[in-house]
């Protein structure tokens, strides 16, 4: 029953995760544009490989983490850089294409789509402290237990969360730009752009408050 309940928490965690707008959820449905759905389940295998590493060594090594401040602060600052080398690459590749197409990947498409997913998720890095943070409160809060095989009960729920979400917001995506001409036109070349530029904004602001507000403050 405890396993059960694990899995539970895990795979709601990871579904809620996953479904905001993330350079993986946009990769995946450029690739299923792309090349339909036989293409983006392997890409998602891919995806979720790297975030069971992940997940598995926060859980066992969480309390370690937490405490490396340097290296959660190091891995936050490469997270703002990332997201503004995202959305620089996606409007500069929009401006490439013909009819405001953007198919960032179509220069790598030649690669397996596991291949791409486990070379982005490696380059996921924000997911380590968002695992570490999470995995801290569930197991402090007693919301799952770790002791024995029970890790893995929540492991499998998480990575069941992430695949789900993420395939569920891909078709999403998919749906609504088949309906809206102006957002198929736009979606990569502008709006995606500008989520990236307004996320790495707001992840500077997050990052100021948490290390640099409070010394100006005191």
């Amino acid at each position: 029953m405890k396993t059960l309940k694990n899995g539970f928490v895990g795979f709601l965690v990871s579904f809620v995760g996953s479904i905001p707008l993330g350079y993986l959820n946009i990769i995946g449905y450029d690739i299923f544009r792309a090349s339909g759905i036989n293409a983006a389940f392997p890409y998602l295998l891919g995806v979720i490989v790297i975030e069971a590493v992940v997940i598995y060594g926060t859980l066992v090594f969480a309390n370690q983490l937490s405490k490396n401040k340097k290296l959660i602060r190091y891995i936050e600052l490469f997270s703002i850089f990332f997201m503004l080398l995202l959305a620089w690459s996606f409007y500069s590749a929009s401006g490439n294409s013909e009819a405001g197409e953007n198919h960032l990947l179509a220069k790598y498409i030649q690669y397996p789509p596991l291949v791409i997913g486990l070379i982005c998720s490696s380059l996921n890095f924000i997911q380590i402290p968002f695992w570490t943070g999470w995995n801290l409160y569930l197991i402090n809060a007693n919301y799952i237990q770790v002791e024995k095989n029970r890790k893995f009960g929540y492991l499998i729920g998480t990575l069941l969360g992430t695949f789900s979400g993420m395939l569920a917001l891909i078709l999403a995506l998919d749906y609504i730009t088949r309906k809206n001409n102006f957002l198929s036109t736009y979606l990569m070349s502008g709006a995606i752009p500008l989520l990236f530029l307004g996320m790495a904004l707001f992840q500077a602001y997050k990052f100021w408050k948490k290390y640099y507000q409070s010394k100006t403050t005191d």
